[in-house]
């Protein structure tokens, strides 16, 4: 089977490079919007990259579109009539923006499917399409992270930026309180450590104590859920769909009064072998939710009725 999909957000593409399919990527001289086998990820032979000029001679079974605009745009002005009229699958990676239960989802063709990668998602935006959920899907380590730093460690790309609905503002406060160093694409903004190449980040994250997520509304990042796969607690607040996968005193701890998220911080950093028990039920966590053969069977099993009912 060839599928035609594109590259957004790297560690997605990896999991989804996991389906046994041919994923085609298309890619232009200079990167512009159009990343194909981008360095940093160590990509399968699955995976392959087509220039962007020659897209148009391909012929695919199904296409994935990941962004808006490539639905919108690359749809109408990249793909052939051909091409379009073969399955489509659109992967909804964010809840709704601009009204968070009154916005209709843009995808409103009638026939493309729409994947929400979380129920929050799903539950918030006001879908017309078909729509089914396939949650996340990660690796699991082989060893668990050992927590020895005193520290805790967040994962954001362009807090600065993203102001207010990723939480900069519950960060520059926790960090108050708190010994916490940022990492991610732009984190030298908010004097952070800077961006960590892909292949690094869970090692990273595996020294410190906990994972702190100031983030008020937005999907389910991938770095928590590798942060949890190593066994690294998560401390955050208690909204979108962290609140159904983080129990507190369990495996992390969420609240939405940010007072006692900083008291359940303090209380990591003071307790290690508390620390290592809710990291070790994180891990369990994850491997029974977000086990990376059952997103390949869930994908996979989508892909081949797509195709077969198109």
């Amino acid at each position: 089977m060839n599928v035609l999909t594109w590259h957004v957000h790297g560690s997605y593409l990896q999991s989804l490079a996991a389906v046994p399919v041919r994923w085609v990527l298309p890619y232009d001289a200079g990167r512009r919007g159009y990343g194909g086998r981008s360095a940093g990820f160590p990509w399968p032979s699955n995976v392959i990259e087509v220039p962007i000029g020659e897209l148009a001679s391909c012929t695919f079974d199904a296409v994935v579109y990941q962004h808006l605009d490539h639905y919108q745009r690359d749809r109408a002005e990249v793909l052939t009539a051909r091409q379009r009229a073969v399955p489509a699958i659109y992967i909804e990676h964010d809840p709704p923006r601009a009204s968070p239960t009154d916005s209709v989802h843009p995808v409103d063709d009638g026939r493309t499917i729409v994947v929400h990668v979380t129920h929050y998602n799903r539950l918030m935006w006001d879908t017309r399409n078909p729509c089914v959920v396939i949650e996340h899907g990660v690796p699991m380590p082989a060893r668990p992270a050992g927590l020895e730093r005193r520290a805790g460690i967040v994962v954001v790309n362009h807090l600065a930026r993203r102001g207010r609905r990723l939480g900069a503002d519950v960060f520059e406060a926790a960090r108050r309180r708190l010994p916490l160093d940022l990492i991610g694409m732009g984190a030298d903004e908010l004097g952070g450590l800077g961006e960590v190449p892909p292949g690094d980040v869970v090692a990273t994250i595996s020294g410190y104590r906990f994972m702190f997520s100031p983030i008020r509304h937005t999907s389910l990042g991938l770095g928590i859920l590798e942060a949890m796969a190593a066994g690294v607690p998560v401390v955050g607040l208690a909204t979108s769909e962290l609140a159904t996968v983080v129990s507190n005193g369990v495996n992390g701890f969420v609240h939405t009064d940010v007072e006692q998220v900083y008291d359940a911080g303090v209380e990591l950093l003071n307790d290690r072998p508390l620390a290592l028990r809710l990291g070790a039920a994180a891990r369990r966590t994850v491997a029974d939710r977000f086990e990376l053969a059952r997103f390949v069977d869930d994908w996979s099993r989508l892909l081949e009725s797509a195709v077969a009912r198109g």
